[in-house]
């Protein structure tokens, strides 16, 4: 039962600077401390977390402890965070499944044995592309081909923050860029345009940063010979579940159904070819989940301190200071795209951030007639930006999870990720290209 002084406030609530200290603590405490230690694993991301959330749930004025535990623990609750720690647990199962009884192995077989050693980053970017081109979800592309990237990088001695990086790159060019991307749908509604004339806009800017990708991977590829390049007999069937999680989702198959179906294959193709009994495919299934407790609780935490923050004004305060800023029209979009990337910073869902800032970023489009499908490609590249750079993200923490290192140790690699940053302040500067 709630007093007076336990009503919520969010509506009455002034935009606030000092609601988004949380997430400066949280920075600070994480990424500095990681650098000056120079070690990615010395700071634990966890206990980051829950020193922001305890400085957020403190600083939460105008209502009693219990009403701030209220709004914490509704953050946590959110269906968004719920969707996607289901998706970690089915993946963690699939995973740990499809590596016990050996798909794992037979793929990076499959794989190495029709592609040049030097060619392995380029080649894992370009399957990303596609697959998250097909799928429209980078979170999916990510589970499907993760755990056989990782374990390429292993078999050939190739850095598996660099071979991750291939992969959340170009699993962020789907998302931006495919008709099926939740992204596309709601930056194209939010500015009234069609989605073919967005697609149309936003492919003229990325897709040179794409084939400048390409060549980086290359080079790096080139620079990186593998140290044992060795190849083994192919084991043909063991690779069935990974071929019918990427078939599924290419087809448009809910990720839901997508992994059910891929855990069961696991179990049916172990058992068919003696590689794994019953109980060691139910063992690995318990482990897979386990696994992601650590990437469980940092998402449930996140969800929390979000919400207060978005409680408290944060997010209102950086919308009412970036629109101030519009005096022109290169302004206008410089402001659109600061509105999204610290909007994105503050809900770590680029899907929620394109929902809040899309509506407030069309009036300003208007006012200095920037064309709907410009503003929609403006937005949905510099949400995919942030997204895709931020630790604390759904894409950053599952890649670091399935590949076993630091999100910080990824980030550097992602460089379709960090140069579409490039692309589209380039953009906004010269004007083009034109619509």
């Amino acid at each position: 039962m709630t007093t007076k002084n336990d009503t919520p406030t969010s509506q009455g609530r002034q935009p606030s600077f000092a609601a988004i200290i949380p997430i400066i603590v949280f920075l600070v405490t994480y990424l500095l401390t990681s650098i000056i230690e120079r070690d990615f694993y010395k700071m634990p991301v966890l206990v980051a977390f829950m020193l922001a959330c305890t400085v957020a749930i403190g600083m939460t004025r105008g209502c009693s402890l219990n009403r701030r535990i209220e709004l914490f623990t509704g953050g946590i609750a959110n269906g968004n965070i719920m969707i996607m720690i289901v998706i970690f647990i089915l993946a963690g199962c699939f995973s740990s499944a499809a590596k016990a009884m050996g798909a794992v192995d037979a793929t990076v077989n499959a794989v190495l044995s029709v592609l040049p050693g030097s060619m392995v980053p380029a080649g894992l970017f370009v399957t990303a592309c596609f697959v998250s081109m097909a799928m429209g979800t980078s979170v999916g592309t990510i589970v499907a081909i993760m755990p056989v990237a990782a374990g390429i990088a292993d078999s050939i001695d190739l850095s598996t923050g660099m071979i991750a990086g291939c992969i959340v790159g170009g699993a962020m060019f789907g998302d931006n860029l495919s008709f099926i991307s939740d992204t596309t749908i709601i930056a194209s509604r939010t500015q009234g345009c069609d989605m073919r004339d967005k697609f149309r806009a936003n492919f003229r800017i990325v897709a040179p940063v794409a084939l400048v990708s390409l060549v980086v991977y290359v080079l790096i590829g080139l620079d990186n010979q593998p140290a044992n390049y060795l190849t083994h007999r192919v084991e043909w069937l063991k690779m069935l579940p990974y071929l019918i999680v990427i078939v599924c989702a290419v087809a448009g198959i809910n990720v839901f159904a997508v992994l059910t179906v891929g855990i069961a294959a696991t179990a049916v193709c172990g058992i068919g070819t003696g590689s794994s009994d019953v109980w060691q495919w139910v063992g690995a299934l318990q482990s897979g989940a386990i696994g992601m407790g650590e990437l469980i609780i940092v998402s449930l935490l996140a969800g929390g301190l979000l919400e207060l923050i978005r409680h408290n004004g944060g997010v209102d305060w950086i919308i009412a200071r970036l629109s101030a800023l519009a005096t022109s029209r290169k302004a206008a979009e410089a402001c659109m795209a600061g509105l999204i990337c610290i909007t994105n910073l503050c809900t770590a869902n680029n899907t929620i951030a394109l929902v809040m800032a899309g509506p407030l970023a069309k009036p300003i489009a208007h006012r200095y007639a920037i064309e709907p499908r410009r503003a929609a490609s403006l937005l949905d590249i510099f949400s995919c930006l942030t997204q895709g750079l931020i630790p604390y993200g759904a894409q950053m923490l599952i890649a670091s999870e399935l590949a076993g290192v630091s999100p910080l140790e990824i980030i550097p690699f992602s460089f379709y990720t960090i140069l579409i940053g490039f692309a589209g302040a380039l953009s906004i500067a010269t004007g083009r290209p034109r619509a």
